[in-house]
């Protein structure tokens, strides 16, 4: 018997999905009774003909089961249902590509343009009381541009509305995917939402390498999608021919004193920085002929879109300035000696470079250069902080000057003889301080610890630390504070205008955290998150009626973190849904590392540090690759990305099958 079948129950009718001479397979609504079955076949009934009928409730169930979204991004939804007829879809904020769709089908779900967390429900045709749904965070998020976040360097990403403290753990979140790249990744990723390459949008994370190479990502396939990928030693990046990454290790260096701090190549180390209304990446790569040795340190300006040099980029760092330290009346900048960690800073149409040494070695200064571009590069300002002795070195732990609403930088020096005071000259030597520079990097403000000159003798460089994290305030006077502090474990809030000079009694508050600090902290919420080398993560409540620092902690985690502490991020949804990120690196591979093994993140809730909510150790399939000094996480869009140096224990380029990886971090998608 062939054609349309019906099947009755109690008057109650129901479509059969499959007819035979002697079965039928019916979908029924849920509580309908199975007694008294009559089978209807056009106008024949089933009475006097043995009929096998399997009675099926409808199910459903979605994939993915959880989710996070830019405003207008697209996913693809895909429903299971034993209904023949299949499921409408609807939502609570967002629209589909078609309304209904049969078993297994994908449907394309685009989120709405206003960020905020939305139900998507798939609900079965034959009975509208049958569905099942999942929650899809959308963030309006539109780039992580810079380090640390922004120009506060305050680690904080408050537009997350994906990752909550309810749902990351390990049953649903997790390692997703890695990317492999070409070297060690010493420099934040960055992140842009919605970004057309080749025509087609995407969220991108940018990668930048010590083998000096430059990567776009799609940051949120898996597997892993290159988008493009540049050199930035080949003649099209303004490299010369035998120009390579600089070698560094224990043996074989070019720079440092063999003690490998970098290994296992000097290439990209600060973290670039992007201009989103140029959509103009800027980083700085450092290489090297070595039959000279000949070293090169050049500013790029690449465009986001395809990896190539914007005209009249990259420029050759040179500069000169005013002071005795190389024997005559000027110094010098010397690529070879100077090592560029800090983060960059892009501060009101000018990107700001700061350098230090490799491992000390002499000579090198404290220096920090300012380049506009328009088409092509213009130095804008020099500054060197330490032009008569030397030493002087902008560390700060890998962070990046920071900024103010009236584009003051802020950054801090590491030992240096200090001559300020002074009453002839010189009196322009900056070791040991907290600086407040203007746009044009003259020296407005200064703060200087009273212990500078035991610091500077004892290799206890107030410098050491990360970036000064900007507080800016609600109202009043003063208009915003900064916050820092180095190896001696002190803390300094400063005015940020008025930074005192000279002495401890300038600060408007001071006080020991008891570990070294080697690390930028995180503000969020008024609360300062700090972990120093050898301490726990540490959470401090700022009185917004004081300005001051309660200075008990009022929260702290169970686990301690080795050399060189961590600089740790906050992701929120405004003020809710704090989770804390920080990183364990200690076993960085290099010379003086304990060990070498993977990073380790850790996720805290922001309000209770004392234990974590997931870290990467918990499931071996979430490990990362080896760590790297230094490294900061980015939050975005409901994953996190951490750069390592994949397999590479810190032997030669190319003794390992994963010179460096990209590990990205999310929710389970089920």
């Amino acid at each position: 018997m062939q054609g349309t079948s019906t099947v009755k129950f109690n008057a109650t009718t129901a479509t059969a999905s499959k007819w035979s001479d002697t079965s039928i397979t019916a979908t029924v609504p849920i509580g309908t009774s199975t007694g008294n079955i009559v089978v209807t076949v056009g106008t024949q009934v089933s009475n006097g003909v043995n009929f096998t009928v399997m009675v099926v409730q409808p199910s459903v169930s979605v994939s993915p089961k959880r989710a996070g979204l830019t405003v207008t991004q697209s996913l693809p939804v895909t429903a299971t249902t034993n209904d023949p007829a299949g499921v409408n879809w609807n939502a609570t904020g967002g629209s589909f590509s078609v309304p209904t769709s049969l078993t297994g089908v994908a449907v394309t779900y685009t989120a709405p343009s206003t960020a905020g967390t939305y139900t998507v429900t798939a609900t079965t045709v034959t009975d509208a009381t049958v569905s099942s749904s999942f929650s899809v965070g959308v963030s309006d998020l539109v780039g992580v541009y810079t380090y640390h976040d922004d120009l506060a360097r305050d680690g904080v990403n408050a537009r997350e509305s994906a990752l909550v403290t309810s749902n990351v753990n390990a049953t649903t979140f997790g390692k997703l995917f890695s990317c492999t790249v070409d070297g060690a990744i010493y420099s934040q990723p960055l992140w842009v939402a919605n970004l057309s390459v080749s025509g087609v949008r995407h969220n991108v994370v940018f990668v930048a390498t010590q083998h000096d190479s430059l990567y776009a990502f799609d940051a949120d396939l898996n597997p892993c999608v290159q988008l493009w990928k540049a050199s930035l030693i080949d003649g099209a990046h303004g490299g010369n021919a035998g120009e390579t990454t600089v070698p560094s290790g224990e043996s074989g260096y070019l720079v440092g004193s063999g003690q490998a701090d970098i290994a296992s190549e000097v290439g990209v180390t600060g973290t670039p920085v992007i201009d989103p209304n140029t959509n103009i990446l800027y980083v700085v790569s450092k290489s090297v002929i070595p039959s000279g040795p000949t070293f090169y340190q050049r500013l790029h300006a690449i465009d986001l879109f395809t990896g190539n040099e914007k005209s009249g980029s990259p420029v050759t760092i040179a500069a000169t300035y005013p002071g005795t330290g190389d024997g005559g009346t000027t110094v010098t900048f010397n690529a070879g000696t100077q090592n560029q960690r800090a983060g960059l800073a892009l501060v009101n149409g000018t990107v700001y470079i700061a350098w230090a040494s490799h491992e000390d070695n002499p000579p090198y200064y404290g220096w920090v250069i300012g380049y506009t571009y328009n088409a092509s590069f213009t130095q804008s300002s020099i500054l060197n902080v330490s032009p008569n002795v030397g030493y002087g070195g902008i560390w700060m732990g890998g962070g990046a000057p920071s900024a103010d609403s009236n584009n003051h930088l802020y950054l801090i020096t590491g030992n240096a003889t200090f001559d300020v005071t002074n009453s002839s000259g010189p009196n322009n030597d900056y070791g040991d301080s907290f600086l407040q520079v203007t746009g044009n990097l003259a020296i407005s403000s200064y703060f200087t610890p009273s212990d500078q000159s035991s610091d500077n003798a004892n290799d206890q460089d107030f410098g050491a630390g990360g970036a000064a994290v900007v507080l800016s305030l609600r109202s009043g006077s003063p208009q915003h504070l900064v916050i820092g502090g180095g190896k001696d474990g002190s803390l300094y809030l400063l005015d940020g205008d008025k930074m005192g000079g000279l002495g401890d009694s300038n600060a408007r508050q001071h006080f020991n955290i008891g570990h070294g600090i080697y690390s930028t902290g995180a503000f969020w919420n008024d609360n300062f998150y700090i972990v120093g080398f050898g301490g726990p993560l540490l959470s401090y409540v700022f009185n917004t009626s004081t300005n001051m620092f309660n200075t008990s902690v009022s929260s702290q985690s169970s686990t301690r973190y080795g050399f060189p502490g961590s600089s740790p991020s906050v992701s929120s949804n405004g003020t809710s849904n704090g989770i804390v990120w920080a990183l364990d690196n200690s076993n960085y591979c290099t010379r003086f590392s304990p060990g070498c093994g993977p990073t380790v993140l850790h996720a805290y809730d922001a309000t209770n540090l004392t234990s974590d909510l997931w870290d990467s150790s918990q499931v071996s399939a979430d490990a990362a690759g080896y760590a790297v000094k230094f490294t900061v996480p980015t939050v975005a869009n409901g994953k996190v990305y951490i750069g390592t140096r994949g397999n590479n224990a810190g032997g030669p380029f190319g003794s390992t099958s994963v010179p460096g990886e990209l590990d990205v971090y999310g929710l389970k998608p089920n």
